[in-house]
């Protein structure tokens, strides 16, 4: 699947990138089909990876999407091509973000859950930069539009970020503050943010950072977890944190019909 936006700051108001979006992975429930989460790799990765270790969770009444982003030059990696949701030359906070290809990448997650029976609750996660486009999505779910002010069409119930940072945090208070809906939808969403005090690519310090920007901008069901020496990857218990937390949050039963 493919998009055409409209660049941002490229000098022409009229100059358009085409971003082609790879394999997408679906995990089926295995029981009574109550929730669907697509959920987002990290940089460099595919859908495939997460696909077979969410397949192994106890969670029978979820099924998966596992998308494939494009493959596109990053600037972090001196412009060499690689599978990423958007680009991004330094991972900080004050890091400039790449707009077009966030709202590109939650426009696709978006379609991707659009198509969902009306009875299924929806939810987005990710790891690494999959987590930021996760928490990207969110914040659009809350301000009820994209950031080039087209409206969001999908009611998020839960999100999930591993090891991962939030993008244009600099302005999401002064955004949410604008609109009681905006910080009604706010208040309530869950969140689960998860990062390793070992982690060396994306730093413990910007994952705690990016929690207090979600928090003073009003998301109040949020919930930290730091885990004692976990470098950039998943370990067992953090899964089982996420199973936990999912189980609760979504209020998933267990059925297998």
């Amino acid at each position: 699947m493919s998009y055409n936006t409209s660049a941002v700051g490229s000098g022409s108001r009229n100059a358009t990138r085409t971003f082609e979006f790879g394999r997408t992975h679906v995990v089926r429930p295995k029981g009574k089909h109550q929730t669907t989460i697509v959920w987002l790799h990290g940089l460099g990765d595919k859908g495939s990876s997460w696909s077979q270790l969410l397949e192994t969770l106890p969670l029978p009444n979820i099924k998966w999407i596992c998308p494939t982003a494009p493959t596109r030059p990053v600037a972090i990696f001196g412009g060499f091509p690689c599978t990423a949701w958007f680009d991004v030359g330094d991972i900080s906070e004050d890091a400039p973000d790449d707009l077009e290809g966030l709202h590109a990448s939650a426009t696709h997650v978006a379609n991707l859950l659009s198509t969902e029976p009306a009875d299924i609750k929806l939810g987005v996660g990710g790891f690494s930069m999959g987590a930021a486009t996760a928490l990207y999505s969110a914040t659009c779910h809350v301000l009820g539009q994209y950031g080039n002010g087209n409206p969001y069409p999908v009611n998020l119930s839960a999100v999930v970020g591993l090891s991962g940072w939030l993008p244009c945090s600099r302005t999401l208070r002064s955004r949410i503050e604008r609109s009681d809906e905006a910080a009604r939808r706010a208040a309530s969403l869950p969140i689960l943010l998860c990062h390793g005090s070992g982690d060396d690519v994306v730093a413990h310090k910007l994952g705690e950072k990016s929690a207090q920007a979600l928090s003073s901008a009003g998301f109040r069901n949020l919930t930290f977890r730091s885990y004692n020496g976990l470098g950039h990857y998943t370990i067992p218990e953090e899964m089982d944190e996420v199973c936990n937390w999912l189980t609760t949050r979504l209020g998933l039963d267990g059925s297998w019909s």
